[in-house]
């Protein structure tokens, strides 16, 4: 027991190092990504900066990704906060895996399960959300054209506060219509917070809506028609949404079986022959290995069920 628990002060010593290191030394690129960006812009006759390779740039494409679903999510992070804790989940569950099953292949799936683990959950609390906010949009949108008729089809943001002070919304879309107005209110960028609008509704409605209003803002015309329009075609396809919905369910549904099929199993094993059962699932290597397939099995069907319900949820 004794030589456990140092086994895991030491991994959480190890894990506490390691994500300062990350990010430290993701704060450092990003530094310097932004130093150089103002150095080409600010100074004309300043040589040419050699480009970032294409790992940095893919790291930075992730960390991209990370901070916009934090932000959708409303979860006061950043996106290299959330990529050094991935990353150091990653190699404190390599070494684990390593010690638990003594294996590279083990330790390599450990690793990658441990680390996608609090990623998956994010997205499934995002699709969670979208869902609750698809419900709503239309009543959201319908409120949003009256609005934007009564303060003269001109003021994108006027319409959003005024949308904002009648509190006819509720729930989550009342959280992403204020998030869009004070995002456009404090951000330099009207791109990025419609974007982030975008990402946080996460269908074609959403997208449909947010080209309108890039239109609105960057010609100052008038997107009355084109609102209704959007409008009727959502009425028209809210009965066939009805049924995607119940579809999600039932893919819930199938993604917890295989777990519960496990507990049952093992249940089932450790009930009547205990000591054989733990002798072969705790100490053989062979038992090990058994179960950490199992679990990538599991997991492989949780991405199943997340891929299908984002792609019900976008169709």
């Amino acid at each position: 027991m004794l030589i456990s628990g140092m086994i895991v002060a030491l991994l959480g010593i190890i894990f506490l190092l390691l994500f300062v290191a990350i990010e430290w030394t993701l704060q450092w690129l990003v530094q310097r990504k932004t130093l150089r960006a103002r150095l080409k812009g600010g100074n004309k006759h300043t040589p040419s900066v050699q480009r970032p390779s294409s790992s940095t740039k893919l790291m930075l494409s992730v960390m991209k990704h990370l901070e916009q679903l934090l932000h959708s999510l409303q979860i006061p992070l950043k996106g290299n906060q959330l990529f050094s804790t991935l990353l150091g989940l990653l190699i404190g569950g390599m070494l684990l895996g390593s010690w638990l099953l003594g294996t590279w292949k083990g330790a390599l799936l450990l690793g990658a399960m441990v680390a996608a683990l609090p990623y998956l959950v994010l997205r499934f609390i995002l699709v969670h959300r979208r869902l609750e906010a698809q419900i709503d949009f239309l009543p959201a949108l319908e409120s949003f054209y009256q609005c934007y008729l009564i303060t003269g089809e001109r003021q994108i943001k006027v319409a959003l506060a005024r949308l904002i002070e009648e509190k006819v919304m509720t729930g989550a879309m009342k959280r992403i219509f204020e998030q869009l107005y004070r995002n456009l209110s404090v951000l330099e960028d009207d791109d990025e917070s419609l974007e982030l609008f975008a990402h946080a509704l996460g269908h074609l409605w959403a997208d449909y809506f947010v080209q309108m209003l890039k239109v609105a803002m960057s010609e100052g015309v008038s997107i009355s028609g084109s609102l209704k329009e959007l409008i009727s075609d959502m009425r028209a396809a809210r009965r066939a949404n009805e049924q995607e919905r119940h579809r999600l369910l039932e893919i819930r549904i199938a993604n917890f079986t295989p777990l519960l099929f496990l507990a049952l199993f093992v249940g089932i094993n450790v009930y009547y022959n205990r000591e054989q059962s733990i002798q072969y699932y705790v100490h053989d290597p062979n038992g090990r290995e058994m179960l950490l397939h199992m679990f990538v099995m599991i997991f492989l069907s949780f991405l199943m069920g997340l891929y299908l319900s984002r792609k019900k949820l976008n169709d």
